[in-house]
């Protein structure tokens, strides 16, 4: 039988302590890269990846990205009464196009934690994994191709990214090797190793494949590090149950829970727009030119 994931879970119920004092108040998931919430964009790879059955993991402070995602009433008669019907398709896109569901983590307990509260919404299905906190640029969406390898050859999928050996102790790392173009078959996971340590310089980011299985891997895995529960420990307990592969995205990579993730991640989108991408680039242009960068 053909397995095909049609669920897709975002924790977002982090404290966004990096991006203080803009997080006392806000999520951090609704601030604006450019001219929409940075959540905005991962919900956009999910529902162009096919996947329209959508979960937020949300905590204390949240409720702004309840109501982002949900319809606007008086917001939106006042847009149809002033003939601005291509913004009312923007602001109503998502909500017409995928079903939307909230659960609440009630502590910060870790990714692992946060994943476990999706058990009853996931059911006995393989389902996706996005975190808000990392944006990707790229033609195809990254989701989209690790759905792809995933129809061809199912199993645990994670993303991963090359990162300096320097910066190894702030990721997950894996040790595998490569089986195919950008497709490796893991054989560990190891959560921030000191670089000595570290098995290789591949690094997890914010896009997983997971089975049902999971869940009862969360149930038993102890709080690692930092006294939180790890979704990659999980994971690297379904070794040798399931088979765990890892997708080298091709794409540009914005950890916008940190504050210079953040900055890149509106330059780069910026100049993306048409309508903004030339003025926008004659202006860092004379920044260069005045030497002020």
């Amino acid at each position: 039988m053909e397995q095909r994931i049609r669920k897709a879970v975002f924790p977002v119920a982090g404290l966004g302590v990096r991006l203080l004092p803009a997080t006392k108040t806000q999520p951090k998931e609704m601030l604006p890269i450019v001219d929409r919430p940075a959540v905005q964009y991962v919900v956009e790879e999910a529902i162009a990846s096919g996947i329209r059955n959508l979960l937020f993991v949300t905590g204390r402070g949240k409720r702004a990205i309840e109501d982002y995602f949900d319809f606007a009433v008086e917001l939106e008669y006042e847009l149809k009464n002033r003939g601005k019907e291509h913004l009312l398709g923007e602001i109503r896109g998502i909500v017409n196009s995928a079903q939307i569901f909230y659960v609440r983590q009630k502590s910060p307990r870790g990714l692992g934690d946060a994943v476990f509260q999706a058990r009853a919404f996931v059911g006995e299905e393989p389902f996706a994994v996005l975190l808000p906190d990392d944006i990707i640029m790229s033609d195809s969406p990254c989701l989209f191709e690790m759905l792809r390898l995933f129809a061809e050859r199912p199993g645990v999928y994670v993303a991963l990214i090359e990162v300096p050996h320097s910066e190894v102790s702030q990721w997950g790392i894996v040790s595998g090797r490569e089986i195919a173009p950008s497709l490796y078959l893991i054989e560990d996971l190891v959560e921030k190793p000191e670089p000595y340590e570290a098995p290789s310089n591949l690094a997890v980011v914010g896009r997983y494949l997971l089975p049902p299985s999971i869940f009862d891997a969360l149930a038993e895995t102890s709080p690692g590090k930092g006294g939180e529960i790890q979704l990659t420990d999980a994971i690297r307990k379904l070794i040798g149950k399931e088979p765990i592969y890892g997708y080298r995205f091709v794409g540009e990579y914005f950890g916008v829970g940190s504050k210079l993730g953040y900055l890149k991640a509106n330059v780069a989108f910026a100049l993306k727009r048409e309508d903004l991408a030339f003025e926008f680039r004659a202006f860092l242009r004379d920044l260069v030119e005045r030497g002020i960068i």
